[in-house]
């Protein structure tokens, strides 16, 4: 110790103060930021599994492994980092006096071989990422480049700072034992070697501590102030931001959407309200806290942008620089938001404000001139409004994934961006207009193409041997092994109905016995939850959920199976449908397909031969890991398989996730083609000739990729390139390897004999009453029903709100049993699946009136129901709601049912069946039109016409009392109180009113698709 190293000493003491007040600043205003966002109470536990995941990420790096040499090299930089904390501490001492080193373990072999190690490994591990860095500079090609749009003063930054840091370690220790001695060669082999060249000399040994301290300090004071340089602070928050992942399992964010959260909790669409809940994220405080947390990690490496495929084929979005410009927003907010400031959505200041609700000017003065007009810029909009993302780079996502499988630091982009578009559509109304049609379509008619339902049994026409049909050839799903999900493409695509014979034809091949719905079907709703359209997806949910239900009425769970051949179907039955109730055992086809063949119920016995490249869905491979079993099927069937490039959880998207299906690319290069154009350099380039000398095939496992696929192709070849290629499905190339079985053995493999069901137990007939005058009575009204508008004790077998003799989609319509009067109207022709009758509304949902149907289902016949005797009242029109906003009678599913209270004695005019009273009180709108789908107070929701005040008929219902009786009463004069089954004359009594929640059953009614 001397006069220069105390001098040293005091003055790197000194600093460090400021450098620490630095830091610990910087982390305050972090975490104040962070916890700005909305609540995600989901993200805490299970503890110990997280944190095991957590652990094995971190010294197992299992994440940046992926990359190679990037991955140990950056493996070496971690552990510098962290583990060289501990000599960077011990440089306090040194600098005062250079011998200093750690009581007890400082003169220890451990230790030093530890110092070796960590001072080596640090700047052999930064000079690799160094000169990797340069390799892929953005210079040329710009787009090219993983770091495009990174920022590069920062990285040079840190980079500097970590390799002074390594060299500190080293020549710290190389120059005390040049001055001190003491080394050996097990544990200082390359620093003894290195102190050879230095000079014996305390001072220097000073002078290296002062400057390895001050590099350190230097970290703290620069991070401290620029909270947005995420290439240094991912070394922080980059534990916290893996512990609290989506996934409690350690799986990254993909497979399931994630629900739409508001104040933590998801977001039902029934009994959601605008005015109080969050839809989507609109501003940068509608993320959550987890969501600010993804921000700040960002560390601008570009591995999400360098296997995106909209950046790739030129379009405007890179995930990377779409989480950066979020992260810069929101800390550049953050001073206002902390400040208490918000808008509401006209964009009035309503957090800042006076006693009289004015904004309070001397509150917002305090507040920086740059984060207040940080505040007035629009989350999602073009340059015109200074928007922070440009709807162009929100609508051009596929949402393939690509981004979440390859991010080190488990950033959930794919859950951000399908935030804001939910916002756009349920709030602003703001998306490419391609998609108005998509949803229409969806909403009346239950598929993209606005396909009739009937259309959806044509491709069971062109089969050879018959396909059981639910409801046409079978009552219930006794005695099937799986219910085969066709899908909308599956069944109005012709390429993919290809597809969905040959799988038809694999399983009855195999023996598997299943069963299809049919009309029945609709779609699953994948694409409108995807592009933003939340109220959609989960009208369509809970509508086939109901559906699942009636099929699958008394099944074991364990037995509840179904197979699809669509991946997006797939991923929504398997992953979404349990958010919203369906639980059910779901298997793609080429799951199944292998598995008959490993349990040879499929036997090939020809060979393909021919090269085939597969290109792995994305929604069946990165969203749900199914990667071997179509390649092991390919191989069962003896194609050559021959990989392209970017394949398994790199694959090339196709184009057509996220609603892009359905969207018009109009920049840069096509997704398809770009991905055709790999696969047919792939089969161009295969070492192995097919054997036939056939160009190859490109296979793969999901109707939405073929139809990509087959245009890119056909695109090419009009080019006069890709000749003779043909695109196919992995389930085609089996078929063409097996034995064809006679169309009748296939009818015959399919056929299930089922056991009539045991008819219901006949109760106790009632005591007759004395004979009366005959005289009609009036038929028993029915509460308005909400909800699911089921009347009287009447049932919604597998439908939602059906009508006296209603029957589940797809069941046979019971015959209807005589009364003992025969003066009542002849019975309702029966209304099949979701066609609701008279003025019951379908759930939720697509806001059907009248005969108005289901999306995807048949529209009823008009009933042949007679004029006389039908009674009807009418229900007083309810105030507006808010939320969704339905209007009068109408309500959304879940709610309570209104009761409409008919005095007992009231005598009703008599007037035609379905009839609906037009004086009900007039409708008034609020005079500032509401945005998007989701409508303030007064507003009815898309899609469902204002009902007025309905006036329900009764005259088609048979007594739904007691459907199995055999033996009916005489009905009772509207003078005497009806005769109950004890025998006591006592009024019926009043229903309880229904449950909140689910789809609001009144008292007596029962769930879509069960049965009496």
């Amino acid at each position: 110790m001397n006069a220069l190293t105390v001098t040293l000493g005091t003055i790197g003491a000194t600093l460090s103060l400021l450098c620490w007040a630095s830091f610990i600043g910087g982390v305050r205003n972090i975490v104040r930021a962070i916890m700005v966002g909305q609540p995600a109470p989901d993200r805490w536990r299970p503890f110990f599994p997280r944190f095991k995941q957590m652990l094995v990420e971190f010294l197992a790096h299992t994440r940046m492994n992926k990359f190679r040499t990037v991955g140990w090299a950056h493996w070496l930089v971690m552990i510098g980092f962290l583990g060289g904390a501990i000599m960077w501490f011990e440089a306090y001492g040194q600098t005062f006096d250079p011998a200093f080193h750690w009581p007890i373990i400082g003169n220890s072999a451990i230790y030093h071989l530890w110092d070796e190690i960590l001072g080596i490994g640090t700047v052999l591990g930064i000079t690799t990422l160094i000169v990797l860095r340069q390799l892929n500079h953005p210079r040329l090609p710009e787009r090219l480049s993983r770091f495009s749009g990174s920022q590069f003063g920062p990285a040079y930054v840190i980079e500097a700072i970590v390799l002074i840091e390594g060299l500190g370690m080293i020549f710290v220790k190389a120059g005390k034992i040049a001055s001190y001695g003491h080394s050996d060669a097990a544990t200082d082999f390359f620093t003894m070697r290195l102190a050879e060249l230095l000079p014996a000399s305390p001072t220097l040994v000073g002078l290296f501590a002062f400057i390895k301290l001050m590099s350190g300090m230097l970290f703290l004071y620069l991070v401290g102030r620029k909270v947005t340089w995420g290439v240094a602070w991912h070394r922080f928050s980059a534990f916290p931001n893996i512990y609290f992942k989506r996934e409690a399992d350690g799986d990254v964010a993909l497979g399931a959407a994630k629900p739409m959260m508001s104040k933590g909790k998801p977001v039902d669409m029934e009994t959601a309200d605008p005015d109080t809940d969050t839809f989507g994220a609109g501003r940068i405080e509608d993320f959550s806290w987890k969501g600010w947390l993804d921000f700040t990690t960002c560390t601008e490496c570009g591995r999400c942008q360098s296997q995106c495929p909209a950046w790739n084929t030129g379009k405007p979005l890179s995930p990377k620089l779409l989480i950066m410009s979020l992260r810069d927003h929101g800390y550049a907010k953050a001073p206002y938001l902390l400040a208490g400031g918000r808008k509401d959505m006209g964009g009035d200041e309503i957090g800042l404000v006076d006693a009289e609700g004015n904004p309070n000017e001397a509150a917002l003065g305090k507040i920086s001139e740059a984060a207040t007009a940080e505040a007035e810029r629009p989350l999602v909009g073009g340059e015109d409004v200074h928007g922070i993302i440009d709807p162009e780079v929100l609508w051009s996502c596929t949402t393939c994934g690509a981004c979440v499988e390859q991010c080190p630091v488990d950033i959930e982009h794919v859950d951000h961006i399908i935030d804001m578009r939910r916002y756009q559509v349920l709030i602003e109304s703001e998306f490419p207009s391609e998609l108005a049609g998509l949803f229409k379509n969806l909403e009346n008619k239950g598929n993209p193409w606005g396909q009739n339902a009937k259309d959806r049994l044509n491709w069971i026409n062109e089969l050879d041997f018959q396909i059981p049909v639910f409801g046409r050839d079978a009552d219930s799903f006794d005695g099937y092994d799986y219910l085969f999900w066709v899908g909308c493409a599956g069944a109005y695509e012709d390429r993919a109905k290809k597809t969905t014979k040959a799988v038809a034809e694999l399983l009855a091949t195999a023996g598997v016995k299943f069963m299809v719905l049919g009309a029945e079907e609709t779609c699953t709703g994948d694409s409108a939850r995807r592009a933003g359209n939340e109220f959609l997806f989960q009208q369509l949910a809970q509508q086939n959920i109901a559906l699942f239900d009636s099929v699958f009425e008394g099944i074991e769970d364990r037995k509840k199976k179904i197979v699809v051949t669509c991946a997006h179907c797939f991923n929504a039955l398997n992953n979404e449908y349990p958010q919203v109730g369906g639980n059910y055992e779901v298997v793609h086809h080429t799951q199944l397909l292998n598995r008959l063949v490993r349990q040879k119920q499929l036997i090939p016995v020809a060979s393909v031969s021919q090269n085939v490249t597969y290109h792995d869905p994305c929604y069946l491979g990165r969203h749900n890991k199914v990667y071997n079993a179509p390649r092991e099927l390919m191989a069962a069937s003896g194609s050559n398989l021959v990989e392209m490039p970017r394949h398994a959880e790199r694959s090339m998207c196709c184009g057509a996730g996220g609603a892009r299906m359905w969207m018009e690319e109009q920049l840069g290069k096509r997704i398809n083609i770009d991905r055709v154009d790999e696969g047919l350099s792939t089969l161009a380039g295969s070492a192995t000739p097919s054997a036939d000398g056939a160009a190859g095939k490109i296979a793969t496992g999901c109707p939405f990729c073929r139809v990509m696929l087959t245009d890119g192709v056909t695109a090419r070849q009009e080019k006069g390139e890709g000749a003779g290629v043909e695109v196919v499905d992995v389930a085609q190339l089996m078929l063409d390897a097996i034995a064809r079985v006679e169309p009748a053995t296939l009818t015959d493999n399919l056929t299930v004999v089922q056991q009539p069901k045991a008819p219901a137990a006949e109760p106790e007939p009632a005591p007759e009453p004395a004979p009366i005058a005959e005289t009609p009575a009036p038929a028993e009204t029915a509460p308005v029903g909400g909800g699911l508008a089921i009347k009287g004790a009447a049932k919604a077998p597998g439908g939602l709100g059906m009508k006296g003799a209603a029957k589940a989609p797809g069941a046979k319509t019971p015959t209807t049993e005589t009364t003992a009067t025969e003066t009542t109207s002849a019975p309702a022709a029966p209304v099949k699946g979701l066609a609701m009758k008279g003025p019951a509304k379908a759930p939720g949902g697509l806001g059907m009136k009248g005969a108005a149907k289901a999306p995807g289902a048949k529209a009823p016949a008009a009933a042949a129901e007679s004029a006389e005797s039908a009674p009807t009242t009418e229900s007083p029109a309810a105030p507006p709601v808010k939320g969704l906003g339905m209007k009068g009678g109408a309500k959304a599913p879940g709610a309570k049912a209104p009761t409409a209270t008919t005095p007992a004695d009231a005598t009703a005019t008599a007037q035609p069946p379905a009839t609906e009273t037009t004086d009900a009180a007039t409708e008034t709108k609020p005079t500032v039109p509401a945005k998007g789908l989701a409508m303030k107070s007064g507003f009815k929701r898309p899609g469902s016409k204002a009902p007025g005040a309905a006036t329900p008929t009764a005259a088609a219902e048979p007594a739904a009392a007691e459907p199995a009786a055999t033996e009916v009463a005489p009905a009772a004069t509207p003078a005497e109180p009806e005769q109950t089954t004890d025998g006591n004359n006592a009024p019926p009594a009043a229903p309880p009113a229904a449950k909140p929640g689910g789809l609001g059953f009144k008292s007596s009614a029962k769930a879509p698709g069960r049965k009496s």
